[in-house]
């Protein structure tokens, strides 16, 4: 892929050699570890400019301390989350919602849709949570004594939550995960009909809950209304893709790397085993280690900000990755203590846009690494397999294959 020109506006001495992408560590890499690999930008310059890091090379700034990352993604008057990164592999320009709105725009939405996932629905949910994570690694521990932790278990077990969220069968699960897979992973070619696919899907089910309502979320949204009116098909749309997407992925990946930090500990294994109390603990750590997003905002005037002529339309990358490892915010931020307490790291993002999901995915995260633990017995990566991992907009984890023979 062809670099984007630095712009003029750009001085060289600020232009750095990395990316999320294309660094080394951020490519698929068996036994790769793409978050630790983010650090090295800790020695160099508080923002500096990366010529290609996003998935259609573009440049954008790069936030690297946490302090500053706040500070962007508070700010939403210099600062813009509307992107259509969704849209975009369509050709088109319309937001997901509320993630790519401004306010007081993004309020309105995000009053409406935080009722859902408040902690007292998660509450609410939480005995079905673990139900299916008791179901899977139940069948897991009957069917022998290894298995692929992302497709027998951390997929299936996220995946089904959100399924049960909009209402939908767990019987097309694995088309689900395709679908994800094409869109957050997939080429030039995928990308696009994985999206196609998922839009036509959308509406499919919206249309079926405006003429059969039901007790889910898209009937929810369907009925709802903002500001005294219904909500406009494209309003639906921007809605129902971003609780999509956004319930596919992340939480099975933050489980599949927290599984895989687990099998190569046994200390800490053991630790969490005999003491689960400590595991809701250990999961805001691991959430610190491994988290997956880069979030990126535009410019929406010309502003300097720490030195840094950031202009009109630029992009800026606050990723989460980079705030967590940062040494200003954390003591020894590259060792994983899961005692750490104060625990203010950045993976659920910042500011009026912190993800809408949090709590539920907090909570299922905990739930997961609880039943595993109490279900299986110590485990440990597979001889002669290795995880890979990988950075990019999204990180990912596969091929964890553990084995307690």
């Amino acid at each position: 892929m062809a670099l984007n020109p630095v712009p003029d506006h750009v001085p060289p001495e600020m232009v750095g050699d990395f990316s999320l992408f294309t660094s080394p560590g951020m490519l698929p890499t068996p036994d790769g570890d793409p978050q630790a690999a983010t650090a090295c930008v800790h020695a160099g310059p508080p923002i500096f400019y990366s010529p290609f890091n996003t998935r259609d090379g573009r440049g954008t700034w790069v936030i690297t301390r946490a302090t500053d990352q706040r500070r962007v993604l508070q700010d939403a008057d210099s600062f813009s989350s509307h992107r259509s990164i969704f849209a975009s592999a369509l050709g088109e320009n319309w937001p997901m919602i509320p993630l790519e709105l401004d306010p007081p725009a993004h309020g309105v939405f995000r009053s409406l849709l935080n009722p859902l996932l408040s902690p007292k629905r998660v509450t609410a949910l939480e005995p079905a949570v673990r139900e299916r994570a008791i179901a899977l690694i139940d069948s897991i521990a009957a069917s022998g004594t290894s298995c692929d932790v992302m497709q027998d278990f951390a997929f299936p077990f996220a995946v089904s939550i959100f399924l049960r969220l909009l209402g939908l069968p767990d019987h097309r699960l694995h088309t689900f995960v395709g679908w994800a897979n094409d869109l957050l992973h997939g080429d030039d070619v995928k990308r696009p009909a994985a999206a196609r696919t998922i839009l036509a899907f959308i509406d499919e089910l919206a249309a079926m809950r405006r003429e059969e309502p039901v007790d889910d979320f898209m009937t929810f949204i369907v009925q709802a209304q903002v500001e005294g009116r219904r909500l406009t098909d494209e309003e639906v749309r921007g809605i129902g893709v971003l609780v999509f997407v956004a319930g596919l992925d992340t939480v099975a990946a933050a489980i599949g790397f927290d599984l895989a930090f687990l099998a190569r500990h046994p200390k800490e294994q053991e630790l969490l085993r005999s003491e689960p109390n400590r595991i809701v603990l250990a999961a805001e750590e691991l959430l610190r280690a491994y988290p997956t997003v880069q979030i990126i905002r535009v410019a929406r005037k010309d502003i300097d900000f720490e030195g840094a002529p950031i202009r009109k339309g630029d992009y800026v990358s606050c990723a989460t990755m980079i705030a967590n490892r940062d040494p200003a915010e954390f003591e020894c931020p590259d060792t994983i203590d899961l005692m750490r307490e104060d625990n203010r790291h950045a993976a659920f993002g910042y500011g009026p846009h912190r993800c809408l999901g949090s709590h539920l995915a907090r909570r299922e995260i905990v739930i997961g690494l609880e039943e595993w633990l109490a279900r299986l017995p110590a485990f440990r990566i597979k001889e002669g397999t290795a995880p890979i991992a990988y950075g990019g907009h999204v990180f990912g984890i596969e091929n964890l294959i553990v084995d307690w023979s």
